[in-house]
């Protein structure tokens, strides 16, 4: 009998569950050694497939979007962000684009506390002092030993009140902080849940004790965080990114960590990443993970049911519910 199933290019390895329900509902070509690969390795590959399953490490660019047979009818990214697909040129070639948002916040949430708290309480120098038996070497516990920042009754801005800025705030508010943030516009009271509305970027800097960034990333926000918008902030300041790197300028936040004009920084997302700043590896004061934010496996299998789904509905004739393009 004929394999009437829409053929798919996987473009990586995803979670087991999403990879065995690809494989249920679609002919698929998978990346079986989860290579990094290029728009050129995807062109390549692409010429017997209706649709591509990506995530945001493969890049579309225009001149990928137009290389791409005329038979790849649609393009499901497994993540939040798009900024890896330049939707005009998708638009203009007539290629669907869809993204995985709604799924994300609560894991995301949870990482943004877990880098506040982290990075305010010297964590990773802790960390690295009882791993090297330093430790022991200096004779155990003082009453000086890491001293920290404590959260509570401390303002916590939050840049983009967005699903998972909002989620964050809900968990800040369980540690006695104040609640401030800037978002492109104000929200409804039963959103705010009494959180203070700053209209600019800046007026929110020169209060926030922390800071927790949840913006996207846009020509008016990248290194938003430079050096005229740390001078804003409080001394001592705290600044957490769950975000996109891109929104930090590095060269005005590493030097800032170094003299202490920023007391610490937790950061899951990076500018270039997975090229992280070299410096960052000898920052102390800065709490770094790579990019873990929905690394949990309900979040991830659910990034994966979610783009499926779009596909799914895109060949049943139907407009995907998270369609970008």
């Amino acid at each position: 009998m004929p394999n009437n199933k829409p053929r798919l290019l996987v473009a990586r390895i995803f979670p087991q569950d999403v990879m065995d329900r690809a494989a249920r509902d679609y002919d698929c070509i998978v990346n079986s050694e989860d290579a990094n690969w290029s728009g050129a390795d995807v062109i390549a590959r692409a010429g017997e497939v209706d649709a591509i399953l990506t995530s945001a490490r493969t890049k579309y660019p225009a001149e990928v979007i137009q290389g791409l047979p005329a038979n790849v009818r649609m393009l499901a990214t497994f993540s939040v962000g798009y900024e890896h697909i330049d939707l005009d040129a998708a638009k203009a070639r007539g290629l669907v684009v869809s993204n995985t948002p709604d799924v994300l916040t609560e894991a995301v949430a949870d990482i943004t506390i877990l880098l506040l708290l982290a990075a305010s309480r010297r964590a990773r120098e802790a960390f690295e002092m009882i791993t090297g038996d330093n430790w022991l070497k200096i004779g155990g516990w003082k009453p000086t030993q890491f001293l920290g920042t404590g959260a509570q009754g401390k303002v916590l801005g939050i840049l983009g009140m967005g699903r998972i800025g909002r989620a964050a705030a809900a968990r800040a508010r369980a540690m006695g902080m104040t609640i401030h943030y800037h978002n492109r516009s104000r929200l409804t009271p039963d959103l705010e849940q009494g959180a203070v509305y700053h209209d600019t970027p800046q007026s929110l800097l020169k209060v926030s004790q922390f800071l927790s960034i949840h913006c996207e990333s846009t020509p008016e926000t990248r290194h938003l965080i430079n050096t005229d918008g740390i001078a804003l902030m409080p001394e001592g300041a705290i600044i957490v990114n769950t975000a996109r790197g891109d929104i930090i300028d590095d060269d005005a936040l590493i030097p800032a960590l170094e003299s202490g004009r920023i007391a610490a920084a937790g950061l899951d997302v990076f500018a270039g990443e997975p090229d992280v700043d070299k410096r960052y590896f000898m920052t102390k004061n800065a709490f770094i993970l790579p990019h873990i934010g929905s690394a949990t496996v309900e979040t991830r299998n659910a990034m994966g049911f979610r783009a499926l789904d779009n596909l799914d509905a895109f060949f049943r004739g139907e407009e995907p519910v998270d369609r970008l393009a």
